[in-house]
């Protein structure tokens, strides 16, 4: 999927909302632990729910992996319903993957290749050579991790450091993050990323969209994790809106009885409903 078709299915279900796909064992309604495969039964219901009100899915692949063989067994039922069904929905894998050379380029296979993702995360931490491959797939893109949403990316990703990869002296300073975001665009096939940018760091929108103006933002963190969709959107959004907006657990967790996909699809259109008005007033 090309991101211009991306665009357009956003203006189309007037919803740039990306529902996530993390389904927990502990977690699901106890009534799909009798079925052979209830991890692949929930998220089939939660999807069939919520097509028409997302544009994106996001299986996180830890969620599968911890299951074993049966969980991506289950991860690969998953991405060939939607394909099959909804082709016009985005696909992520969330894998937050990012080693060098031949490695790279193999789980970049796995996913883009086997799995038929539209999408995977990747840690840029390793540079270059550990993104490349990701990039090398036509028509597919590769997200990295930016700016998260989580109380660690303090530690590192909001350091101030002297940029210019390792001319300090003829650098100016800048916090780590806007190192990451103006080393990519520099990157071959650059064009196909997009990046990853919690809600909870709002504040740093402006300073982001500054050095990537068109890119699209994976923006998780509204919801259980506080972030404000509003704000957000008033420092993040372009002129193609550029925003893909992710909740996981206050949608598919919603309810834990057999009214779980209904309370889902409830939770969803709630999100979808607030997203149609922010559209509306910019249009």
């Amino acid at each position: 999927m090309t991101t211009q078709q991306l665009h357009e299915q956003i203006l189309q279900k007037k919803s740039f909302l990306c529902v996530g796909l993390d389904p927990d064992l502990d977690k699901i309604p106890p009534h799909l632990l009798e079925t052979e495969d209830p991890v692949f039964e929930f998220n089939k219901a939660i999807i069939d729910a919520t097509h028409d009100l997302t544009v994106a899915y996001k299986p996180n692949t830890a969620f599968f992996e911890a299951y074993g063989i049966k969980g991506w067994i289950s991860l690969q039922k998953t991405i060939s319903y939607i394909n099959e069904k909804f082709p016009d929905v985005f696909t992520i894998a969330d894998a937050k993957r990012g080693d060098i050379g031949n490695t790279s380029s193999m789980y970049a296979k796995a996913f883009f290749e086997d799995l038929q993702f539209d999408s995977v995360t990747v840690a840029p931490y390793m540079g270059k050579d550990s993104v490349e491959p990701f990039l090398a797939f036509e028509n597919k893109h590769t997200i990295i991790l930016a700016l998260t949403s989580n109380e660690g990316a303090f530690d590192f990703q909001t350091l101030t450091i002297n940029g210019g990869q390792g001319r300090a002296e003829q650098s100016e300073a800048k916090e780590l993050y806007k190192q990451v975001l103006e080393t990519s665009k520099t990157w071959k096939n650059s064009e196909n990323l997009m990046y990853v940018v919690g809600a909870t760091k709002a504040e740093y929108f402006t300073e982001i969209r500054k050095i990537v103006p068109d890119s699209f933002l994976l923006v998780p963190g509204i919801g259980a994790q506080g972030g404000s969709l509003s704000e957000v959107c008033k420092y993040g959004m372009n002129d193609k809106v550029g925003l893909l907006v992710n909740s996981a657990r206050a949608i598919i967790y919603a309810s834990n009885g057999t009214d779980f996909a209904e309370k889902a699809r409830e939770e969803a259109l709630k999100v979808q409903q607030e997203m149609e008005s922010i559209l509306s007033s910019k249009a």
